[in-house]
Formats: C-alpha cells, sequence, structure tokens
C-alpha cells in the first residue's frame, strides 16, 4: 500500500463537498488534514485516485495526487497526529 497526499480546489459555485468526501472515505485508511488536503493510502496508482475523484469534481476544478515518502512534519492538522504517525 502507498501513502498518498490528495490536494483539491472545488471552484464552482454551490459546490458539493459530501459525495467528494464519500468517495476519499471509502479508502480503508485515510485522514483529513486540512480543509482540502487529505492522506490515504492505497494499491491504486497516483492517476487512478485522481480519476475516481475526478467523477464526483466539476470540471474546473483543481486536484493533486501524489505519492509520499514517509517523511513529514505538521502542525496543528484536523486529525489526531498519532493516527497519521502510524499511518504514513
Amino acid at each position: 500500500m502507498t501513502s498518498m497526499i490528495i490536494e483539491y480546489d472545488l471552484r464552482s459555485p454551490g459546490r458539493n463537498y459530501d459525495e467528494l468526501y464519500k468517495e476519499i472515505r471509502s479508502y480503508d485508511v485515510w485522514a483529513r488534514i486540512t480543509e482540502s488536503t487529505w492522506f490515504i493510502k492505497t494499491g491504486e496508482s497516483c492517476a487512478q485516485v485522481r480519476d475516481k475523484l475526478l467523477a464526483h469534481m466539476d470540471d474546473n476544478d483543481r486536484i493533486f495526487v501524489a505519492t509520499l515518502t514517509g517523511t513529514a512534519a505538521w502542525r496543528d492538522v484536523l486529525c489526531e497526529s498519532e493516527y497519521l504517525k502510524k499511518n504514513l
């Protein structure tokens, strides 16, 4: 399983996050880091994750998915730090 970071900007007026959040939370390991940054672990490629999430986004929204190296530093994230440390 690979650790990944997901970043996005939903830009349309009246944007709906519910289906996007539901899709991200469908991964066995996930954490919400900031308002629009998530961590997941998956066997999928970055392109596969991107394409899966694009199904819940508008054409003008932005998304970035990258593999993590396992090294990170943070402060005041939304998820529990211990959970993040354990799963990185």
